[in-house]
């Protein structure tokens, strides 16, 4: 792919530029321990619908701190995608849009010497919403500096399509 075809170009970044070493069986089972902690029945509730609910429950706060320390300790154990490899020669503004918290993208770009290539990441707790919703792609896009209508989102899963899609950014799926 050609740098000239876009003036800025967005990575996810867990299974695309990184693989976090995350057991999301125990983050689950941590975050139900807040839920249960706090009262509330959560039985059946999947990881992600709990981390949404969490606002409704007044225990957000708990639930990512929860989540987030997984995810900083999966950064430091990550292993590199062959992808990463393409950062060092872009020629446009980089950065990634994540739904891992903002501190495990800095760890896991820092733990395999990509920050210097990535100009600016935004992570799910860096805006107010999370993937699909397309703010936390077009604030990434607008740190870089970047028209939305001229840039590329590439990431490995259907939210991310369907976040690109949200925003107005072309995608490449990896």
């Amino acid at each position: 792919m050609s740098d000239e075809a876009y003036d800025g170009i967005v990575y996810d970044l867990d299974g695309t530029l990184v693989t976090l070493a995350v057991d999301w069986d125990a983050v689950a089972t941590d975050v139900m321990q807040v839920y249960d902690e706090a009262g509330i029945n959560a039985t059946g509730a999947g990881l992600w619908s709990l981390l949404e609910d969490a606002d409704e429950h007044d225990i957000a706060d708990d639930v990512e701190a929860a989540i987030s320390r997984h995810e900083r300790e999966g950064a430091r154990r990550s292993r590199r995608c062959n992808l990463a490899d393409d950062l060092a020669d872009r020629t446009v503004p980089v950065g990634v849009c994540s739904l891992n918290c903002e501190a495990a993208c800095r760890i896991a770009l820092e733990t395999h010497e990509l920050a210097a290539d990535v100009d600016t990441v935004v992570g799910r707790d860096s805006v107010a919403t999370h993937k699909p919703d397309p703010e936390p792609l077009l604030a990434t896009l607008t740190e870089l500096g970047v028209d939305p209508a001229n840039s590329l989102f590439i990431g490995d899963s259907p939210r991310d399509r369907e976040t690109a899609e949200r925003a107005g950014v072309a995608f490449e799926f990896v």
